[in-house]
């Protein structure tokens, strides 16, 4: 009876209180937004429980699983040379590594997850091809110079993409990426160290063997910093939500500046004739950058692409019966304490 006597408002009238509670949920989300926008332009960072634009959300979840499938596939080239590195030495180097690249991809997809994705959605994305990874990573190695190079110029870019990510207003990812570095710092420094004895105590065929590699990542390794900011849909709201700190172009230009000093202590040569030092701008000028190359290899046609994904969810296929093991031993731990609490 009360209920028919309250349900007096007619059909306009009840469009009309829809209207309004909407306008009263976005008045509340603007305010959410305004929040949200003054913390971003103080510095303040974000965690997984605050308030925050789903498109902020979104962005994050692309960046963050990309990172992390990236740090997954990156395992495979190098992964590839474990059994024929040259000395025990630079075997346990060479393993280190690729547990630490495991460890960052770990650390990644906990970080997306706390964005409300689960880690089966993320790898599903990359087995798939709905989602991508560094395009660097579908080169092949060809030589155990590709494993000091990759070091050196991969890696390099690597942190020099990486570290301001450590400030990025994300938290959980900012933390993720604190370590991250750290471990990347020591993964191109070895590598470094790698290309360096063989270019001061190898051989001819040696120092020939890693002017070849040198060639071959040049290139590939500058379009590890994305497209040229014009040509960047998303950096713009990126460096505006503090995501991202610096443009492509600017990291770009960082990471050449570093990289020729430190190739002339190797004693290779840069393969780009155009690469000259600018007393004007006080940076170096380069040459153009293959952009549909970059392009064709996001698309999928690169030359390991295939091979890549491939090894990817076989692995995932293979590991099946590992993930079953564990989800029935963690039903059996959880039957076994409900039966201990109904004893007590």
């Amino acid at each position: 009876m009360y209920t028919q006597s309250m349900d007096t408002l007619s059909a306009e009238d009840k469009a009309m209180e829809a209207a309004s509670k909407a306008k009263l949920r976005s008045a509340d989300e603007l305010q959410s937004q305004q929040r949200f926008d003054a913390r971003i332009d103080a510095g303040d960072f974000i965690e997984a429980k605050d308030w925050m634009p789903e498109h902020y959300r979104k962005t994050l979840v692309r960046q963050i699983s990309q990172h992390a499938h990236s740090e997954f596939v990156g395992m495979l080239p190098e992964g590839n040379w474990i059994s024929r590195a040259p000395t025990l030495k630079r075997k346990a180097i060479l393993l280190s590594k690729v547990q630490d690249e495991a460890g960052h991809g770990l650390y990644l997809y906990a970080a997306a997850e706390t964005l409300g994705t689960s880690r089966d959605q993320l790898l599903d994305a990359l087995h798939t091809g709905k989602a991508k990874y560094s395009s660097i990573f579908n080169y092949p190695t060809l030589t155990w110079a590709d494993m000091g190079v990759i070091g050196w110029l991969v890696d390099g870019a690597a942190i020099m993409n990486q570290v301001p990510l450590c400030r990025c207003s994300y938290a959980p990812y900012a933390r993720a990426m604190v370590r991250i570095c750290r471990e990347e710092s020591f993964h191109q420094r070895q590598g470094y160290e790698a290309l360096l004895t063989m270019m001061t105590q190898g051989t001819a065929a040696q120092r020939a063997m890693v002017q070849d590699a040198v060639n071959r990542w040049w290139w590939p390794s500058l379009m590890m910093f994305g497209p040229p900011d014009a040509e960047s849909p998303n950096s713009e709201q990126s460096m505006r939500w503090g995501i991202k700190r610096i443009s492509n172009d600017d990291l770009r230009q960082k990471f050449v500046d570093a990289t020729v000093e430190q190739a002339s202590i190797l004693g290779v040569s840069l393969p780009d004739p155009l690469l000259t030092w600018n007393d004007t701008r006080q940076h170096y000028d380069m040459g153009p950058i293959d952009w549909p190359e970059f392009w064709q290899v996001v698309g999928g046609d690169g030359p390991c692409n295939k091979e890549r994904l491939a090894a990817r969810v076989d692995a995932w296929d293979n590991g099946a019966w590992v993930r079953e093991a564990a989800l029935a031993h963690a039903e059996k731990q959880v039957a076994k304490q409900a039966q201990h609490a109904m004893a007590a």
